[in-house]
């Protein structure tokens, strides 16, 4: 009977055994755990290879200076880029290098500008040498388009240094709201402005062209300096070479100016956002470099020179003041006529 006994308890156990071990699977499965081996998905060191492999790929694209981007099913491509890392570079233009240019060409000029004021003075003519007499220096219209360009520039740079400065000089001072405030109508200023002056410039540059071509006489006013320093009077036709400088400069400088920011004023209009921030490096580096130019210019036309703001005011200068900075002008202009300066009347004169 014993060994009957034992084998029936034997195959109990065993029976036992194998419900035990089937109802524990389940068990297991419900929470999460697998009770096959489970398969080695990594290395010896513990990484994963195949997430190794594709961190490698991001990296190796992202140094490689490409765009990360994906497949979108909406019409917006832009929205298929993820990675720009182009931007990256702009931005360090945008916050290191700008500001340094912006100040160095600003703050060169202001410098330069005082150290020869206070060493030279202001260009002026005795009184003695003033006839009392006047010869038209440009007309009404000129002056309309110079003012129209010039105040519209003004405008344009304020707003376009507040790009670059404003949140370093002006946002400790006024603080966030007022800075917001300002930031808004500057924007709108820098939009809305900027038609205006670039039909100003059209215009100026169609007006101006044939007198601002260079000649021999150039050379000769460049190399004695525009007699600024010695005080001589140098021949000069309608604009001496210091005024063609100013002249090229802003017909060169506006003309890219305008094409860059019509670029930025249509966003992917006409390129992609790499187009976009070439553009801006071609407005701001321009921009920050022909308003150290104005600077120059509104110096000479104001403070610097006696009897120069004369030009852009009424449009008449005194005929000793035009033979002095421009005799070969009068010399044409009086060749007109047998009658002497002219009073009015004459072709469109450029503005000094």
């Amino acid at each position: 009977m014993l060994p009957k006994t034992f084998s029936v308890r034997a195959g109990l156990a065993a029976l036992a055994l194998t419900l035990g071990l089937g109802l524990a699977a389940p068990a297991q499965a419900q929470h999460g755990q697998d009770p096959r081996p489970a398969v080695q998905t990594t290395n010896p060191s513990g990484q994963n290879p195949t997430q190794s492999v594709r961190e490698e790929d991001l990296l190796r694209q992202l140094q490689g200076g490409s765009h990360m981007g994906g497949r979108v099913s909406i019409p917006d491509y832009k929205a298929s880029v993820l990675q720009q890392p182009q931007g990256r570079d702009y931005r360090e233009f945008r916050e290191t290098y700008l500001p340094w240019i912006g100040g160095l060409a600003v703050l060169g000029m202001i410098g330069a500008l005082a150290v020869f004021f206070f060493t030279r003075g202001r260009i002026a003519l005795e009184h003695s040498e003033q006839s009392g007499e006047k010869i038209l220096r440009f007309n009404a219209f000129e002056r309309f388009t110079h003012w129209l360009t010039a105040l519209t520039f003004i405008a344009l740079a304020i707003s376009g240094l507040n790009y670059i400065f404003g949140k370093r000089l002006l946002l400790p001072i006024i603080g966030p709201e007022a800075f917001a405030a300002w930031s808004q109508y500057a924007k709108f200023a820098h939009n809305y402005l900027s038609w205006p002056f670039m039909v100003g410039l059209l215009i100026m540059i169609v007006v101006w062209l044939r007198d601002n071509i260079p000649d021999r006489t150039d050379v000769t006013w460049l190399k004695q300096g525009g007699g600024l320093f010695s005080g001589r009077a140098v021949p000069a036709r309608r604009f001496n070479a210091g005024q063609k400088v100013i002249y090229w400069s802003v017909a060169l400088g506006g003309l890219a100016l305008s094409a860059s920011g019509l670029i930025m004023l249509f966003p992917f209009s006409a390129l992609d956002i790499n187009g976009m921030q070439l553009a801006q490096y071609v407005h701001a580096t321009i921009g920050v470099l022909l308003i150290a130019v104005m600077i120059a210019h509104i110096y000479i036309g104001s403070l610097g020179m006696e009897g120069a703001y004369d030009a852009m005011g009424s449009g008449e200068v005194d005929l000793e003041w035009a033979r002095h900075h421009h005799s070969l002008w009068v010399e044409e202009e009086r060749a007109k006529t047998a009658s002497g300066p002219q009073l009015g009347g004459s072709r469109p004169q450029p503005a000094e």
